[in-house]
């Protein structure tokens, strides 16, 4: 009796080996993209350290040019960092620019409405032929009105005179369509020695004058009082010599300064 022979066939199996650094690498991948995605916004310099350890990373053990080489990297938006850093200095000068522009034009409407306030003051002096009692000076920092003591004190005295409260109110209502400046009003006295029931010393005298004749004109022009200070500068700032009569007079003063909001050192910040 024949036996037949079976012959069983057996399927081979292909090598799946390289299915395992395949999916390593898919997941390598994966993960980078996710990165480089999470990375887009991101300074670009970090992004280059970033890369750069993402290379070292792949590449450890091996030689050659890495997957997160640095030459080959494109940079966010497809720019090179010193093209992103050119544009962001670029943008940065445009912003001074503009923050320049408008100091300067800022600035020149200051110089307008100065001008014109001194202008006033300059009318009011000559009509009033009080010349040899007022002068106003505007420069760099401020437009300053000077009073003599005499058209507004009697001698030892911070009681306005009748006619000095009109003066006051006639600054007050000149300098009230002009908001937004900071307004000192100073007293200054000569040397000589003062000490009465009233007042101990000229520091005392002048800063009493300073506040009676800013008490006026604050409440003639109507102005925020946070934007006034009255100060007394004693004998201390003297314009000329004590030693003549002449002299004295002129340091004996009442100064009213408007000033500046914008001047040669306050420039302005970019993006301010």
């Amino acid at each position: 009796m024949s036996k037949k022979t079976r012959k069983e066939h057996h399927e081979e199996h292909a090598d799946e080996s390289w299915l395992i650094p395949y999916a390593d690498l898919m997941t390598l991948l994966l993960a980078l993209f996710i990165v480089l995605y999470a990375m887009s916004a991101v300074d670009a310099q970090k992004f280059q350290e970033m890369s750069q350890a993402f290379s070292t990373a792949l590449n450890s053990g091996g030689a050659g040019n890495g997957i997160l080489d640095n030459n080959a990297v494109i940079p966010q938006g497809g720019r090179k960092p010193e093209e992103q850093s050119e544009e962001k200095d670029r943008k940065f000068e445009t912003a001074a620019d503009k923050a320049q522009e408008r100091f300067a034009l800022q600035a020149k409407q200051e110089q307008k409405q100065l001008e014109e306030l001194q202008n006033k003051v300059n009318d009011y002096i000559s009509k009033n032929g009080l010349t040899d009692q007022l002068n106003t000076k505007l420069n760099h920092s401020e437009l300053k009105i000077t009073i003599n003591d005499s058209a507004l004190f009697d001698s030892g005295k911070s009681d306005l005179k009748p006619g000095a409260k009109q003066l006051a109110l006639t600054i007050g209502d000149m300098i009230k369509q002009y908001t937004g400046y900071q307004i000192v009003i100073s007293g200054h006295t000569d040397n000589v020695p003062i000490k009465n029931s009233k007042y101990e010393s000229n520091w005392d005298l002048s800063s009493a004058r300073a506040v009676n004749f800013m008490k006026i004109v604050l409440g003639r022009s109507g102005l925020d009082p946070k934007l006034f200070q009255a100060v007394g500068m004693g004998e201390y700032h003297p314009v000329s010599s004590n030693n003549t009569n002449t002299g004295r007079a002129q340091n004996r003063r009442v100064e009213v300064s408007i000033l500046r909001k914008f001047t040669s050192n306050k420039q302005p910040a970019a993006g301010s």
